[in-house]
């Protein structure tokens, strides 16, 4: 048998020094890694799938894949499982560097919201307890200050008497009117 391997890499003028191994090195990728891998995409696939239209009209995906991810929206029960693995399956041929970026830009702009949010309610909070309307002055300088302490008088004379907070939301609404024209 030696001698058979032997006059064949003879015939062929190669000896089997001369193979360049490095060409055809092998990269070895543990099944474990390919399940993570898999998973992955399912739960990126999960994350396009919560989000509406309008959502997903920000986000570069191609035909098949929006089908899909629509199609997902309406299963309600049996099919919805496969159907996420189909969506897994579809993004595994797929640059997801595109998409990734543009769910984070959607997430990032969601955060910021809720951080606004937060932030309005604590001035509202201040005006309600403090009546000085000078720290939303200092923000929003086209605010209207009578219009504010009236509002902050109202909702003081609600919180005592239990009343629903009725002037309280007119003062975040109007906080929130003057975040957005800025």
């Amino acid at each position: 048998m030696n001698k058979q391997h032997d006059e064949l890499w003879q015939n062929q003028s190669l000896a089997p020094e001369t193979v360049d191994d490095e060409d055809d090195e092998i990269i070895w990728v543990s099944k474990s890694e390919i399940k993570r891998d898999a998973e992955a995409l399912k739960k990126l696939g999960i994350a396009l799938v919560k989000l509406s239209k309008t959502e997903l009209d920000k986000i570069p995906l191609d035909d098949d894949l929006l089908y899909s991810i629509e199609l997902a929206q309406r299963i309600k029960k049996e099919g919805y499982r496969r159907q996420i693995q189909w969506i897994g399956k579809l993004l595994r041929s797929r640059d997801i560097d595109p998409i990734t970026d543009a769910l984070d830009k959607l997430n990032n702009k969601h955060n910021q919201q809720v951080a606004l949010f937060h932030k309005l309610e604590q001035l509202r909070d201040e005006l309600i307890i403090t009546g000085e309307a000078e720290t939303i002055i200092s923000l929003y300088p086209e605010a209207d200050r009578q219009q504010l302490r009236t509002l902050a008088r109202a909702a003081k004379k609600e919180q005592q008497s239990n009343k629903p907070a009725k002037a309280a939301k007119q003062i975040f609404q109007y906080l929130k009117q003057l975040s957005d024209t800025q």
